[in-house]
């Protein structure tokens, strides 16, 4: 199982915290609690690795340049039209559509490009930390906030939402990055939710209760 270069760090940490464990469980003459550290040891350190895995995922065969692709692996839980609010990629006031995906903390996390073009908007905001299948959780959490614009000249922006549990986002772009469909460039730690504002002409293909896998599942076209 590969394991994301995101989450090295984390994973280290915990092999670490594990043998400890172990070394603790090893002292202890009560047969019990031994097996009871043993027992934990290996589903903390399990988790780890399960929650920090990188599988490969291919792009889907009929993908073209209109084409939307899930940046998140999780569950549609909002498809609607809004009112953008703030200056952005796009202007305020604009009608947009969006698109949010519920990552719980057993949904690989690692996220990638929707679409191939040009960052042109980004911007990381400072915020609360509510559960993440709340939607005011959008505007008020911490969060970063990715505008693409395409070889077509369409635009696209997504947010990286942290959520109750999560507390890092991981990102690692920058204003005129060339970006690719499907590339991976970063992750959300534990649990999250990623918006994506589209514009009103866009096709959706999805709706609420759907599951996304990153790179797979095509959100709809320009």
């Amino acid at each position: 199982m590969k394991i994301t270069k995101y989450g090295k760090d984390v994973v280290l940490k915990m092999l670490v915290i594990t043998i400890l464990i172990d070394l603790i469980a090893f002292l202890i003459p009560n047969v019990i609690i031994k097996i009871i550290l043993f027992s934990f040891s290996i589903l903390l350190f399990g988790f780890t690795l399960w929650f920090f895995r990188d599988p490969t995922r291919k792009l889907p065969s009929n993908v073209t340049e209109k084409t939307i692709i899930s940046p998140a692996d999780g569950k549609v839980v909002l498809v609607e039209e809004i009112i953008n609010k703030e200056d952005n990629l796009f202007p305020k006031g604009e009608k947009l559509k969006q698109v949010s995906i519920f990552l719980s903390p057993l949904n690989v996390h690692v996220n990638c490009h929707p679409v191939t073009g040009i960052i042109d908007y980004f911007k990381y905001i400072e915020g609360e930390y509510l559960v993440a299948f709340d939607h005011k959780s959008s505007e008020r959490n911490e969060r970063t906030e990715i505008g693409i614009k395409t070889l077509k000249g369409d635009n696209i922006l997504f947010k990286q939402i942290a959520g109750f549990v999560a507390r890092r986002i991981v990102c690692n772009l920058k204003l005129g990055d060339e970006v690719y469909m499907g590339e991976k460039f970063g992750m959300i730690k534990f649990g999250s939710r990623v918006d994506m504002l589209l514009p009103l002409t866009s096709k959706i293909n999805v709706k609420p209760g759907d599951k996304t896998k990153t790179g797979e599942t095509i959100i709809g076209e320009f």
